[in-house]
């Protein structure tokens, strides 16, 4: 296995397949890994953050690597912020909740369905956020609320979609 410093150069040396490899093999550093990576997130570079987060969404730390990931929602990259929602889906935890149910009104539609979709795997947790969305929520977070409910497949989410349908919006 390379070691850390040269694994981060490959992650952001522009080549894909080269960044690819080296994500895959970052797991193996643990700890010193995550903390490189937190670092490369505050990068000017779109693509160096695109893949710090999508090295991140490898990793095996839970709380550290939900946190970061919660934090790349915000990023101004809409490529990242897609990137931080589907990395959410592969570690679905529900403190990701409130910034993942901000994420349903995103600008960018990828990113909005994204976190839908996380919340869906996160399961019956996210119901209360989802159900507020769906009251409060703006149009776009209203109409991926209503998508994350039905496929959450929960009977207690029926009386909140019953609710929507009567809606003239």
């Amino acid at each position: 296995m390379a070691d850390l410093p040269t694994l981060i150069a490959a992650l952001t040396s522009g080549d894909d397949e080269r960044a690819e490899a080296a994500a895959a093999q970052l797991t193996g550093h643990g700890e010193a890994a995550c903390i490189a990576l937190q670092e490369l997130l505050h990068s000017e570079d779109v693509d160096v953050r695109w893949w710090a987060v999508r090295a991140l969404a490898q990793l095996e730390m839970a709380d550290k690597v939900t946190c970061n990931l919660v934090a790349a929602l915000e990023d101004e990259s809409s490529e990242v912020r897609q990137c931080a929602a589907m990395a959410l889906c592969h570690h679905p935890d529900p403190q990701a909740i409130p910034a993942l149910t901000r994420t349903l009104s995103d600008p960018d539609a990828m990113a909005a369905k994204l976190a839908a979709n996380a919340l869906t795997l996160i399961g019956p947790a996210a119901l209360p956020a989802l159900v507020e969305t769906l009251q409060t929520g703006s149009p776009t977070a209203k109409l991926e609320a209503v998508r994350a409910l039905a496929a959450l497949n929960h009977p207690p989410a029926i009386p909140a979609l019953i609710q929507a349908l009567q809606q003239e919006s």
